[in-house]
């Protein structure tokens, strides 16, 4: 039986400046099978933003390491650093 695209996708949240720099809160892309560092990798190609790299990653609502994969249907929030005092 053949896999619809659909299935393969996963949707991408950004929050605060990674936000303002994507132009848009989510983005629902193709992404089944690949690592936290490898959707990194591809934003910071696409965007040229250095954030992505030391963003925090939530999959489905929990902290997730950048070496997890990421599977079709899962929910990734790119969540940047925050300063504070």
């Amino acid at each position: 039986m053949k896999r619809m695209e659909g299935e393969r996708m996963v949707e991408v949240l950004f929050f605060a400046e990674l936000r303002d720099v994507v132009g848009k809160d989510k983005l629902t892309v193709a992404a089944d099978g690949m690592t936290i560092t490898e959707l990194k990798e591809k934003w910071l190609t696409s965007y040229g933003v250095e954030k992505f790299n030391v963003a925090m990653v939530a999959i489905n609502e929990e902290y997730a390491p950048d070496d997890t994969l990421v599977k079709a249907g899962d929910v990734i929030a790119f969540i940047p650093p925050v300063s504070g005092g």
